[in-house]
Order: C-alpha cells, then structure tokens, then sequence
C-alpha cells in the first residue's frame, strides 16, 4: 500500500503528517473533513502487486466495487466470504475460478469479479489461497474477507476474517451510523463486540469504544501483521462530531493509522 500502510506505527499521539498515495493524511483529536466516495476511492488504491482485503462493516462491498470501478480491468474482485449473487455492480463475473476463463474476461474493459460458486441468492467466495495467484495477471486483487450481515460495525467470529493468503494490507470498514448507537441494535456478532470492549452488549458503542474495536487484535486487527487503515463511511454533518471523537480516540489507540471518511451521498 501507499506509504504508512506497511510503515510501522508511529509512537505518541501528538499531530503528525503521514503521506498516504497522493495526499497526506492528518491523524489526530481536529476534524477530519469527509469527502465523497470519488475524492477518497484513488486514495485508498493502493500499490500494485498487493492483496487489498477488506473487514468489519459499514459498506465492504460497495467500497469493493468502487475500488473495481477505480482500476477498471486491471483488477480482480472477490470474496473469500460469502454476498449477495445479485451483488455483482457492473463488473464482469467469472465463476468457478477456471484461469483461462478469467484471463478471456480480463481482456474487456471492466473489472473481473470472481466467485467461487452460486448457491440460490448467495454467491460463495474462493478460497483464501487464490488471490494471490491473480497478482502475476492484475496490477489489483480486492477482496471482501469478511461479513456483517449488513450492519455497519462487528467484531470477528472464531473463524473470521478469512484473509486471503500473500502480500495484504487491510482496510477495516465502520459505519459512522452504529456510532453512539446500542451496541445489541447495531452490530454484527455484538457479544463479541462487548467482549472486545470490555463492556455489556446494551451499552452504546460510543466513539472510544469503536476506537478499541477497531484497534484490538481481536477486533478489527484480527490477523493483520502488516498494512492497516480505517474507512469510516456514512458520515454527515448531524455525526461528523461523533466521527471527530473517533478520530481522535483513534490517534490515541493506534498513533498514526490512516483514517479516511466518506460522506453520507443521501444526507441532506
């Protein structure tokens, strides 16, 4: 990834600059302005030739399929989970992983979704040993390696997330909705969510806690041992002060990691 995914974290979480593929992103307890999916999309693209995985909750994939859009033929799209089979954009899908198959589809000009299989509404993703093997056809592999049942924050099952093996940097996903809101209401797995935080499943999930959500190794982190950023979508004006306090409890739980917010596209 760009810059700071793969840097190590800084120490202390006084303000410091972190330059992030073509912009610099500014860590610490002041707004962070968000911007529209477009704006944030080309920041998140990161570098060629690694594995971009995605996690937690607040809208995976429709972030996959913009990063799709973004990269055009020049990536491959998956999931190692499980979406929805009407969940495909305008992307080409490819089904059953057959190479050839994907090197004819590769040859258009959209971007390739590939799934393993469809059963009923549901298609079923690869295997966590198969994006990597795309890398030497595609400057981008993006795969959906988690799930959430479509709620905007979660904390992994025993089994979760299911990160694709090679190179991989992971940007974990929250929905600026759950901010604030009961933790039973609004999340995926909430028992777990209380448990990573330390608190009861009918306690709100306020912005320090979604900071230890996010941050814990049992949380977000579960597995990562390399590149890692936040994508905070759904923001707008009525919680961009919730948003704010995330940032900052953030700067203090991780010094340094990439926060990128994408504004709310139906907020007034």
């Amino acid at each position: 990834m760009p810059g700071n995914y793969r840097r190590g974290l800084g120490q202390g979480a006084g303000r410091r600059r972190r330059s992030f593929g073509s912009c610099a992103v500014l860590v610490g307890p002041w707004p962070v302005i968000a911007r529209p999916a477009t704006e944030v999309i080309p920041d998140l693209a990161g570098d060629p030739g690694r594995i971009l995985a995605l996690v937690g909750g607040g809208g995976k994939t429709t972030l996959l399929h913009a990063l799709g859009r973004h990269h055009g033929n020049r990536s491959v799209l998956t999931t190692t989970t499980r979406m929805g089979a009407d969940q495909h954009g305008d992307a080409q899908v490819v089904v059953g992983c057959d190479r050839r198959e994907l090197v004819t589809a590769l040859e258009g000009h959209r971007p390739v979704l590939v799934w393993g299989r469809i059963d009923g509404d549901k298609a079923v993703g690869v295997s966590p040993e198969l994006p990597a093997t795309w890398l030497d056809l595609v400057d981008y592999v993006v795969v959906e390696a988690d799930g959430a049942r479509g709620l905007p924050a979660k904390a992994p099952g025993r089994h979760e997330p299911a990160l694709p093996d090679g190179p991989t940097d992971v940007l974990a996903v929250i929905g600026a909705d759950a901010l604030d809101r009961v933790i039973a209401d609004q999340c995926h797995r909430p028992l777990r969510v209380a448990a990573v935080i330390g608190c009861s499943p009918y306690e709100r999930l306020d912005p320090v806690r979604a900071a230890i959500l996010l941050s814990h190794p049992d949380g977000a982190r579960r597995g990562v041992d390399n590149g890692f950023g936040v994508v905070v979508t759904k923001v707008s004006s009525i919680n961009q002060p919730l948003v704010d306090r995330l940032v900052a409890a953030m700067a203090e739980q991780l010094p340094g990691v990439p926060m990128h917010l994408i504004a709310d596209q139906y907020a007034g």
